[in-house]
């Protein structure tokens, strides 16, 4: 059976800590969906092509990896793709409180697996929220995009 995964985030912007995320999981895997999240109730900071085109140019190449996007429940969008986990980056113990129940519940209503991986310990100060805050008041943010 192949491994398929899937990881989901509106990743507005995709970071370095999802980057250390990703490419710590892809020997896990066979194939990697990023599912970019479109909720049409959040406001975005980055257009949907901008970020699909920041992740293509990034991984250009890797078949391993596949850009989606998706406005469904992530377990809906897993079943699509055929993916049989999600994959989840965490960066604390509180990081691991929040996934833990999604997982759960993934795991009840699908059978999908979720599969955690721990960011480095130098990254784990990063988030797109941050990123966005410092991007919103021109600051420089680039230390923390790939």
């Amino acid at each position: 059976m192949e491994r398929i995964a899937v990881f989901p985030g509106s990743f507005d912007p995709f970071t370095i800590g999802h980057k250390a995320i990703l490419d710590s999981a892809l020997p896990l895997f066979d194939k990697v969906y990023i599912a970019i999240g479109c909720n049409s109730s959040k406001k975005s900071f980055f257009t949907l092509e901008k970020r699909i085109a920041d992740i293509s140019a990034m991984y250009k190449g890797n078949e391993k990896i596949a850009i989606e996007t998706y406005d469904t429940l992530t377990i809906d969008f897993c079943k699509k793709v055929h993916a049989n986990f999600i994959l989840r980056g965490l960066r604390n113990v509180a990081d691991f409180e929040y996934e833990q129940t999604i997982a759960q519940t993934n795991k009840q209503l699908s059978g999908i697996e979720t599969v955690f991986i721990a960011t480095p310990p130098e990254l784990s100060n990063v988030s797109s929220s941050i990123v966005r805050e410092l991007l919103s008041y021109g600051a420089d943010a680039s230390r923390y995009l790939p």
